[in-house]
């Protein structure tokens, strides 16, 4: 029996993701931390749409999780058609300022583990010479952004490296879809310590940035994934807002970046 595995699939878009493809009789494998949260879900699912849901429980911020999902796959034999690299965690503030491991359990999580759960799932579809693969990047994978470098960074990286192997898996018959949502209304500000006066300053505050739902972001990726699009970023203003990035030096970017953390955050302590 073939199956769609969603990583960060607790909540937010991956939650979302999940519905809309059992909706669509995938059946599914949900990957996250809380075992708790995840067979809920599960139980959901199943009985809304008469799916088959199951899921592991893991922590993709260590090294070994990705192999252990993947073990757990084959020794049930579920065999992974669609995988959905969905799991991301970000960070805010000064760099110098931020814990060093979770910098590095950041790492571990938005790339490490992508590229680990990619290299594991792509050798059998490689073989079955059919599958499909996304990786959820971010609107912050076009640009630097100071006060949150780290993160921004680690998108960059899934950018390239989505676009680098789209091209290598043509050849076997597999997809692959770089996905970039913008500011979305979900639990990352509060995961990422920025739900206070830094999400001012990176004008990603619920309260007055333009944001989509993860139902919104959910769709447009069932969307892209239908008709087999190699790139898609979410929301008409964030793919003028791509499109523009593109044609601005990077340093340029940064520069305004900084200026404008620096200047909201002085006004909030004022």
């Amino acid at each position: 029996m073939t199956y769609t595995l969603i990583t960060g699939a607790s909540g937010g878009i991956g939650q979302a993701l999940a519905s809309k493809l059992a909706a669509k009789k995938h059946n599914l494998v949900l990957v996250a931390r809380s075992a708790e949260k995840l067979a809920l879900l599960s139980q959901q699912l199943q009985a809304d749409y008469g799916v088959q849901v199951t899921f592991i429980a893991a922590d993709l911020s260590k090294p070994d999780a990705p192999h252990h999902i993947y073990s757990k796959t084959q020794k049930h034999n579920w065999e992974i058609d669609l995988l959905v690299n969905n799991a991301g965690i970000g960070s805010g503030g000064e760099f110098a300022t931020l814990s060093l491991q979770s910098e590095l359990d950041l790492l571990q999580l938005n790339n490490a583990s992508l590229v680990a759960m990619t290299h594991l799932f792509l050798q059998p579809m490689r073989e079955r010479r059919k599958g499909q693969i996304i990786n959820v990047a971010s609107m912050t994978a076009f640009m630097p952004v100071p006060y949150m470098a780290t993160y921004a960074a680690s998108k960059v990286f899934v950018r390239s490296f989505t676009e680098a192997l789209t091209e290598e898996c043509k050849p076997y018959g597999i997809d692959v879809l770089l996905f970039a949502p913008g500011l979305t209304r979900t639990n990352f500000n509060e995961a990422a310590g920025i739900n206070n006066e830094k999400a001012v300053g990176l004008s990603s505050d619920y309260k007055t940035a333009d944001a989509q739902t993860p139902d919104e972001v959910a769709q447009e990726l069932v969307e892209a994934l239908a008709a087999k699009k190699r790139f898609h970023v979410a929301g008409s203003k964030n793919r003028f807002g791509a499109r523009l990035l593109t044609l601005l030096p990077n340093a340029m970017i940064a520069q305004y970046m900084a200026s404008s953390y620096q200047k909201k955050l002085a006004k909030t302590a004022n």
